[in-house]
């Protein structure tokens, strides 16, 4: 790159050397002298005059000043040596011809001027244009970009291509204190500029006290870096530094300087959104917390309140009544200690349940899996409460077998029946009906029933945490059961879904679970002693029910 930068500066602005702007334009007064020559004397000398002025015009606005000064004097000398008389000669007969040749040169170097002037305008216009695209282009990368790294390696990048500099690096505080700098981001993962003790000094400097410092400014000018501070009106956020491709070349011009400090306000913009926005989540994921944690205590203390009413007061009862209640009193007595405490059993295992699933401890045990056996010992669990609901089994005459953990799915048709007991009324019928669709090898069990249903516009939200439905908010629940159900069937390869209505008019609920049937040959089946291993990590004892 320092090559091809000492090339181009010595061939010029325009790839040419240095000198043949002068032999073209000599070209181009000579031939032009020839033609007017050629075609006679006749020609009024204002018109001749007039002719000599493009080349100078043509000069400027090609090559400079210089070159259009240079035509201007070979083309007065040509006027004088072949128009004027005496001819073929520098001597004047007429000395007011003295004062043509200075109103000429006065009007060439006018116009030369102007045009340059007008041509080094387009230049400044047009790379203005190319900062301002440049800008606009690094603004819309930024509001594209929420990570910081890439953040600051897009600005190094971006500002080493419009600049043409060697190296472009960012710093930022971090670590022990905030006024600790380090070096963040890098146009080049080649180059060492940046990480030195010298380097680092000067980056220190600026974050302190805010100031441009390094090559072009008014502090450490002889330096061959740049370094520009990353501020907003509130605070400093960094340092950028950017290192010229070689010491003398000029890239940190005052318009270049104007660029950086552009670039270094958006940059240091860019770096507070992003820092806001990381604030903005992490406030957010707080304030989320403290609600599913205040959710979870409200919905907690009143499940767990209103069954130890009912079992305290029931033992109350049996107790101080001994002589009052009839044998059938006390059964009834018993049976309602009995289902409060099967209702405490339950809210605990969904408890434990979503800690497993959201902690990521949930393990599947898989095995063989009958669903007619599955259905059996869930049907004996919710027999206690289901109370007047008539439960039916429809079951395919090949009943199907399928790869799964029994256990977590017994929970997952536990808590999808006790929803549907709890939502449907007394009398009402719930329909379990499995098939086996054989195209897709999936288990499908469908549970229907006659209850209030489900809007379509919840049928997926029932399935988010402590979500209640609108039509079922005045029945008691935590709203952990269908999520804890969701969780369980997709760690199993599954979906749970609420599918339209089974009745006629439209009421009730369906919620349908596919279980993918897998390859039985492949199903890893866990032994006595796994069993009691995993218990005993788990604090389970080997004699509890497992979540």
């Amino acid at each position: 790159m320092r090559m091809e930068a000492a090339r181009a500066k010595g061939h010029g602005a325009h790839g040419v050397l240095p000198w043949m702007p002068y032999a073209v334009v000599t070209v181009v007064v000579v031939l032009l002298t020839a033609m007017l020559h050629a075609v006679g004397l006749g020609y009024d000398r204002v018109n001749i005059v007039l002719l000599y002025l493009f080349p100078v015009l043509f000069s400027a606005v090609y090559w400079g000043i210089g070159p259009s000064f240079y035509t201007a004097a070979i083309s007065v000398m040509a006027f004088d040596f072949f128009f004027v008389p005496p001819f073929f000669s520098f001597s004047v007969d007429d000395l007011r011809y003295l004062f043509s040749f200075f109103v000429y040169l006065a009007v060439a170097a006018l116009t030369a001027t102007l045009a340059a002037r007008l041509k080094q305008q387009l230049r400044y216009a047009r790379q203005r244009e190319a900062h301002t695209a440049s800008l606009y282009t690094l603004s819309r990368q930024m509001t594209a970009i929420s990570d910081l790294q890439t953040l600051l390696e897009n600005v190094c990048k971006q500002v080493s291509v419009t600049l043409d500099a060697a190296q472009v690096a960012i710093y930022l505080p971090g670590g022990s204190g905030e006024r600790e700098l380090h070096l963040t981001a890098t146009s080049s993962s080649t180059s060492e500029w940046g990480s030195g003790e010298s380097e680092m000094v000067i980056a220190r400097w600026v974050f302190g006290h805010g100031e441009m410092a390094g090559k072009g400014s008014g502090t450490l000018r002889e330096y061959s870096g740049l370094y520009v501070p990353l501020r907003t009106e509130e605070r400093m956020y960094g340092v950028l530094a950017v290192l010229g491709q070689n010491e003398q070349e000029a890239i940190f011009t005052a318009e270049n300087k104007r660029l950086l400090e552009a670039f270094g306000s958006l940059t240091a913009t860019a770096i507070a959104r992003v820092k806001l926005g990381e604030e903005a989540k992490l406030a957010h994921l707080t304030a989320e917390s403290e609600r599913l944690r205040t959710a979870l205590l409200d919905s907690v203390s009143h499940e767990l309140r209103t069954p130890l009413a009912t079992i305290i007061g029931s033992a109350t009862g049996l107790i101080e009544g001994e002589q009052i209640f009839s044998s059938a009193d006390r059964l009834e007595l018993l049976a309602t200690i009995r289902e409060g405490s099967l209702r405490m059993n339950r809210l605990v295992t969904n408890l434990l349940g979503m800690v497993k699933l959201e902690s990521g401890m949930l393990r599947l045990r898989s095995s063989l899996c009958d669903i007619e056996d599955m259905l059996g010992v869930v049907l004996a669990q919710v027999k206690g409460y289901q109370q007047q609901r008539h439960i039916l089994v429809h079951l395919p005459e090949r009943v199907p077998y399928f790869a799964g953990d029994e256990v977590l799915l017994e929970q997952v048709l536990v808590n999808v029946l006790s929803n549907a007991i709890k939502y449907s009324p007394d009398g009402s019928e719930i329909v379990v009906a499995v098939h086996e669709d054989a195209a897709c090898q999936q288990v499908i069990i469908n549970v229907a029933d006659e209850g209030s249903g489900i809007a379509e516009g919840e049928r997926e939200l029932i399935f988010e945490k402590f979500y209640r439905g609108s039509a079922t908010s005045h029945v008691t629940g935590t709203g952990l059961g269908l999520a804890i159900c969701k969780g369980i069937v997709e760690a199993h390869g599954g979906t749970i879904t609420a599918a339209e209505p089974s009745q006629a008019n439209g009421r009730g609920a369906v919620i349908r679970i596919a279980l993918p049937i897998g390859d039985r040959q492949t199903i890893h089946y866990v032994t006595a002693e796994e069993v009691e291993e995993e218990e005993e990590e788990e604090g389970g004892g080997g004699g509890g029910e497992r979540v």
